[in-house]
């Protein structure tokens, strides 16, 4: 992934890439939220659905697309399952999220095991050619999706009847449901959209960023999403951005280690998104952002 490491041109392009899941992530729970409905099971659905793409290209021979494919249709299920539980049997959203987290980092390694004979990894692969390469750095078509989502979703929230709708499910679902809106449908469909996104970034994890399933290879990932989403305000484009600053502490982190080549230092070097992430809780904590009204109760139709 990473030929040239050193410079900080090289960082910043390294954070394009580093950005990705994380960034594809928020999108898709801020429509989610935006709905009501809350899902932290998002580094659950990740790592599920990189595994299910290394599987499908590594035993399957379904080629790069294929993978992509399938981590999404996974991660679709999911978050429509979530949705279901959640809108239709009340369940608790922040219950289902860790249960998912839970079962998807069992589920992944005993499944890794039956493929491979190894707790640990799949066999490595040569990762999904990239649009070009920058500094060293492959550059996916999955970058400038992702940056091409952000503004279609802020476009769709902000100036489409569709996403006004969706946005008074989470704000007043009595007054919405009163002017002849669908709560419950939109509110599922949003959920299943979060678990498509989230499903794209654990595929892109596994088939297109490192070439190879790893346990637990989300590293956080998905509450890092979590914490974009809050940065952002739900702001789309500003979950653009966030993720980009995120995805820039993880290539710094990368690029440290590269560079000193230091084991002892290793383990600090990698706490650096995480801190970063627990500023920007901080910052938002200080902050006044307009949290969704609505998010993570259940509904109950009158």
């Amino acid at each position: 992934m990473v030929e040239v490491v050193g410079d900080a041109a090289t960082v910043a392009v390294l954070a394009l890439a580093t950005m990705v899941p994380i960034t594809l992530a928020a999108l898709g729970e801020i429509v989610s939220e935006k709905a009501g409905i809350v899902n932290i099971g998002l580094e659950g659905i990740m790592l599920l659905a990189a595994w299910v793409a290394a599987a499908s290209y590594l035993e399957a021979g379904v080629g790069y697309i294929g993978a992509y494919v399938l981590g999404a249709i996974v991660g679709l299920a999911l978050g429509l399952i979530h949705g279901v539980l959640s809108v239709y049997l009340k369940g608790d959203q922040i219950v289902m999220g860790i249960g998912l987290n839970i079962f998807a980092v069992g589920a992944t390694i005993l499944g890794t095991y039956a493929l491979w004979g190894v707790f640990s990894n799949s066999p490595s692969f040569d990762p999904m050619p990239g649009l070009i390469v920058v500094s060293g750095v492959k550059i996916s078509p999955l970058v400038p999706a992702t940056i091409a989502l952000g503004i279609v979703l802020w476009a769709f929230l902000q100036k489409t009847v569709i996403g006004l709708r969706l946005r008074a499910c989470g704000e007043d679902p009595r007054s919405a449901e009163a002017m002849g809106v669908n709560v419950l449908l939109y509110q599922v469909m949003a959920a299943g959209f979060s678990g498509l996104t989230a499903g794209l970034a654990g595929a892109y994890l596994s088939i297109d960023y490192q070439g190879v399933f790893a346990k637990n290879m989300t590293a956080g990932r998905g509450f890092i999403a979590l914490a974009n989403v809050a940065f952002s305000g739900w702001d789309p484009l500003l979950a653009l951005l966030g993720g980009y600053l995120f995805g820039f502490f993880q290539a710094l982190a990368i690029s440290l280690n590269i560079a000193l080549q230091e084991e002892a230092l290793s383990s600090i070097i990698n706490t650096i998104p995480y801190l970063a992430t627990l500023a920007a809780v901080a910052v938002v904590a200080r902050r006044r952002v307009r949290i969704p009204r609505w998010i993570g109760r259940p509904y109950i139709k009158e």
